[in-house]
């Protein structure tokens, strides 16, 4: 039984890895890891409309990005998604 325990530990150490990338992200957008999962659970609902998606690997990414602006340069959020597709249906559309 000793296979199960080193994959409950792998699992952790994932979670925690997963866990500090969307607070280090959420730092860097002023936006909490709360709203960031919350963002990424509508994306997904959003897009599963129109098209089969893999919905364990969606990433979703937050960052921040200069924008000029009169007078100096304005840090604006910055949304990244990488969703991957499976298919696309064209069922509906016409």
């Amino acid at each position: 039984m000793r296979w199960f325990q080193g994959f409950q530990t792998r699992r952790s150490g994932e979670t925690a890895k997963m866990r500090l990338k969307l607070l280090l992200v959420s730092d860097k957008a002023g936006c909490s890891p709360e709203m960031i999962l919350m963002i990424k659970d509508d994306v997904i609902h959003a897009i599963s409309k129109y098209m089969e998606i893999e919905k364990d690997k969606v990433q979703i990414q937050m960052d921040t990005e200069g924008s000029p602006q009169k007078g100096g340069c304005r840090t604006l959020p910055v949304l990244h998604a990488n969703i991957p597709i499976r298919s696309i249906s064209n069922k509906g559309l016409y």
